[in-house]
């Protein structure tokens, strides 16, 4: 596999050329088209893995696990947005302002941030949770169903990044575990650069809730200046949510432990996610922030990625 140069930096994409885009009139062009594609999908006949109608009716695949565990995956963003264990515990959390009209991102579970972390040259987070993943291939090993999902690049993404690329998503759920592997591929003939996150929910109950494993890294804090990252050194050795949170972790462990304060400890292993973010809104969402913390494999830097290279990072997700 080629590999890819990185830049510890905060990320500063590759310049685009940036043209005016309605991202409604967009979305709406192949909204039909979407709808078509996923009535062709339910006619997938791997065990485990059923094509179904979600949320304002958004093309969901649901996978099951031979031993009762299950996610959703919604093909708008590409998004996970629940993962149970076999007791039928949904260790995944979905805002209740959340938005189900393939329009707007779907607020919760793990939604991609691609090719932009943050704030940038571009919309929030880019622009891969707010489109349209498609369906590539499905499998099932020994019982453990396995969805691989595909985005490339379109009108809606080149208005914004203009850039030729392919990402695939590749889901595998087994009985205590949901793990991930994201490969990113230049298929421009020019190299480009580009940040990327994982932004995951998790239920908890964020004052008692703990994350592990973290201490002695280097930190960027985004509170109280979100513009003017504070930079420091994790001195406590289980981090915790008293209040507002926006904080990166560089050169992050390949395993960090969450006590979601509900009684799990969840196992959240990863290779190539350099960083980790944790993130709880505190009273800037007093509807919800008691319910959930976010905490986030991610790319900080930019990866800078030659014509034909690949860039692959993957995430496990696990309790005992």
């Amino acid at each position: 596999m080629a590999m890819a140069s990185m830049h510890i930096s905060l990320p500063t994409l590759t310049p685009p050329k940036l043209r005016r885009v309605n991202r409604y009139c967009l979305q709406a062009q192949k909204r039909s088209s979407v709808f078509a594609m996923a009535s062709s999908y339910k006619e997938i006949a791997t065990s485990g893995v059923k094509v179904t109608d979600g949320e304002g009716n958004l093309p969901k695949v649901v996978l099951t696990g031979s031993n009762g565990s299950e996610a959703d995956v919604y093909l708008f963003g590409g998004c996970i947005t629940s993962w149970k264990v076999p007791n039928g515990k949904d260790l995944l959390f979905v805002r209740p302002d959340a938005v189900f009209n393939g329009q707007k991102p779907i607020s919760g579970g793990v939604p991609h941030c691609f090719p932009q972390f943050g704030p940038g040259l571009m919309q929030q987070h880019g622009f891969a949770r707010n489109l349209d993943w498609s369906i590539v291939d499905s499998e099932n090993v020994q019982g453990d169903p396995v969805l691989t999902l595909e985005l490339k690049d379109g009108p809606y993404s080149r208005a914004m990044w203009d850039f030729s690329f392919q990402a695939l998503y590749k889901i595998t759920l087994q009985t205590k575990s949901l793990s991930t592997e994201l490969v990113i591929k230049n298929t421009d003939s020019k190299p480009f650069s580009f940040s990327t996150a994982l932004h995951t929910y998790f239920s908890a109950s964020a004052q008692a809730a703990s994350v592990k494993g973290l201490k002695g890294r280097k930190t960027l804090n985004k509170d109280p200046d979100p513009k003017n990252p504070l930079g420091g050194k994790e001195e406590r050795d289980a981090v915790t949510f008293p209040g507002f949170v926006d904080c990166v972790y560089l050169d992050s462990p390949r395993e960090l432990h969450l006590d979601n304060g509900l009684g799990d400890i969840i196992s959240i292993k990863n290779t190539n996610w350099s960083d980790a973010v944790l993130w709880n809104p505190y009273l800037t969402m007093e509807a919800c922030y008691k319910d959930f913390v976010c905490v986030e494999n991610a790319q900080i830097g930019n990866v800078q990625l030659e014509p034909g290279n690949t860039w692959t990072a993957t995430q496990q997700l696990s309790i005992n």
